[in-house]
């Protein structure tokens, strides 16, 4: 009984948010074999993002979803191609390294790691059991469904504040629940205010966000701790923005380097510790955390990957 070769490609792309997006457009341009491998939606964050202004050449700026898509079509029209799975772990065997996937073990001359960040959780009692039947981490996936209802949003950021605004478009009603104090941009404070004077935003300062409860399999309330006291909060629904976790789970005793917050290092060329595994987007380390300096590390990242697989051999041949 002989063993079977995994499929090989030059390069394989984990993830498919707008910096390995990026990459694929110039790795396939140029007829290098590529793989991209992606557990969640293409486009990344940015594909959940109501409203990108910052983005350039759109100065009217441009839904996040529509950006997401054009990123896709684009490298998809070059011959990238997209797998829905998962990458597990990294093994490096030299001049291949071996990913153990959720479709099987393949093998690449070249990796580019661009797996972003996820949402974080506050990991309170009813958080997990009620996620997506009345907790989510993504207004503009199911903020419809809550059209004249009363919503919790948790949170103090930016993307609390801006997406708690965002939210009013349908509820009829938001408290949002700071732990201490705003930290949104002052920009965006100041937007806020206009929320608050038309009584669409309750702010709840120094409160803390103890349990959700639901019945009949939906959530009714939120408990908490405001200045010491025991707060409840109705609500039809709650929204979750605390900020970003990095998706590196899956390097972990792989031999590459991550910093304290688990954010993949890299030198100067954007690859990391192993040879042969480039990093590029939000999962970096010293990344801004920017759409548009994602993409532009993308294409980096495929610029110095094509210098890579130029010292080694010739491209696959299929």
């Amino acid at each position: 009984m002989t063993e079977t070769t995994p499929p090989k490609h030059d390069v394989i792309i984990i993830g498919a948010g707008p910096a390995a997006l990026s990459a694929a457009v110039y790795t396939t341009r140029e007829d290098i074999d590529t793989l991209l491998f992606e557990r969640g939606v293409p486009g990344g964050l940015a594909a959940v993002t109501d409203w990108v202004d910052n983005y350039p050449g759109f100065p009217e700026g441009v839904a996040g979803l529509d950006l997401a898509a054009n990123f896709q079509k684009q490298a998809e029209r070059f011959g990238a191609v997209i797998e829905l799975g998962e990458v597990l772990k990294i093994h490096d065997e030299g001049e291949w390294k071996r990913l153990e996937t959720t479709s099987g073990d393949m093998l690449a001359r070249a990796v580019l790691i661009a797996t972003g960040s996820d949402y974080k959780k506050i990991g309170v009692p009813g958080e997990a059991e009620y996620y997506a039947r009345g907790v989510h981490y993504c207004a503009t996936c199911d903020g419809a469904f809550y059209r004249d209802k009363r919503l919790v949003v948790v949170g103090g950021g930016n993307s609390a504040v801006q997406e708690a605004m965002f939210l009013t478009r349908y509820a009829s009603h938001i408290d949002l629940l700071v732990r201490s104090t705003i930290k949104a941009s002052d920009v965006l404070q100041h937007e806020l205010q206009k929320f608050i004077d038309d009584g669409k935003i309750t702010v709840r300062l120094n409160t803390s966000t103890d349990e959700i409860i639901g019945e009949n399999n939906t959530v009714v309330k939120v408990m908490g701790t405001q200045d010491g006291q025991k707060v409840t909060f109705p609500t039809d629904g709650v929204f979750v923005f605390v900020g970003l976790k990095p998706n590196s789970e899956f390097l972990e005793g792989s031999g590459i380097e991550l910093d304290h917050i688990h954010l993949v290092k890299s030198d100067e060329n954007l690859q990391t510790t192993m040879k042969g595994v480039f990093v590029a987007g939000d999962i970096r380390s010293g990344a801004t955390m920017q759409i548009a300096s994602a993409a532009g590390e993308g294409a980096t990242a495929a610029l110095k990957i094509r210098e890579y697989l130029e010292g080694r051999e010739h491209p696959v041949q299929n």
